[in-house]
């Protein structure tokens, strides 16, 4: 039988968290789905781990990149072989909090054609485990596309969407090496209707590896980047747009200002909020 959902994981050097992500869909109620695990390490350790799962699992698929493709071209790459009507997500270093989160997506989705992208609400725990914070993001459609500029409104972790509707938008953009998700998520909204579950989807690992990836001036450049690109699609272009050049110019500021300034920026961002 051909699986519903196809689950694809990119994963490089983090075989310390990948079998904790792994086991948490197999705890999921909803079992009709395929893994497809890509594999973008410069060591042999991932694929021990898989193959110890798959020596209990017959629905997982291992890919090893000859050579590093990156964690955009590694996500292409998964979700082109993927067999599934529906795609999910899951970060080798994250992992699924609630067990029906499957089965309530894709009844969902079953149910109502006209949408194309579902997520949930994020913990947010650090290396420990040790919760440090969780949030809720925008429920309804129109909600979601009031912010849709302002910040990412879904965690990759724990959306699901529809293949079909991927590959009509052209997929990942692979020359994207940062906020992939949210440019794709935005021309998934050009085809369809978007929905956040008001629930606690999955954990999310804030921990070194997540700090050091990328340059912060550098993401939030791309970020302006997507607003530019996306403003005639979603409102609120001038606000948000204003609001990320705000967000850039902290980001240059020394650590310690930025830790006194943090409350103060994420009021200013609330009270924006407010009023979109």
């Amino acid at each position: 039988m051909e699986p519903l959902v196809s689950i694809i994981i990119a994963t490089y050097n983090r075989e310390k968290y990948l079998k904790r992500a792994i086991q948490s869909i197999f705890e999921q109620s909803y079992k009709n789905f395929e893994i497809i695990i890509v594999d973008d390490s410069t060591n042999d350790k991932v694929a021990k781990i898989v193959q110890e799962i798959k020596n209990e699992h017959d629905n997982i698929i291992y890919i090893k990149n000859d050579q590093r493709l990156g964690f955009t071209k590694s996500l292409n790459k998964g979700i082109e072989i993927a067999r599934g009507k529906y795609i999910a997500r899951l970060d080798d270093d994250d992992f699924w909090a609630d067990k029906k989160k499957l089965e309530k997506q894709i009844r969902f989705l079953e149910n109502y054609p006209e949408y194309v992208l579902v997520g949930g609400g994020v913990i947010v725990i650090n290396e420990m485990g040790q919760e440090i914070r969780r949030y809720l993001n925008p429920e309804k459609d129109e909600e979601i596309r009031k912010v849709m500029l302002f910040e990412c409104p879904f965690s990759h972790s724990n959306v699901v969407f529809r293949k079909e509707t991927w590959e009509k938008v052209g997929g990942y953009n692979d020359e994207l090496n940062n906020s992939e998700d949210w440019d794709l998520w935005c021309r998934l909204g050009r085809a369809g209707k978007f929905y956040n579950f008001p629930e606690y989807f999955n954990f999310f690992t804030e921990g070194e590896q997540n700090r050091t990836q990328y340059i912060l001036s550098q993401v939030l450049l791309t970020k302006l980047k997507i607003r530019k690109k996306y403003r005639k699609d979603y409102p609120h272009f001038f606000k948000s747009f204003l609001y990320g050049i705000s967000v850039y110019f902290y980001s240059f500021l020394p650590q310690k200002f930025r830790q006194f300034l943090k409350p103060i920026v994420a009021k200013i961002k609330r009270n924006i909020l407010k009023f979109v």
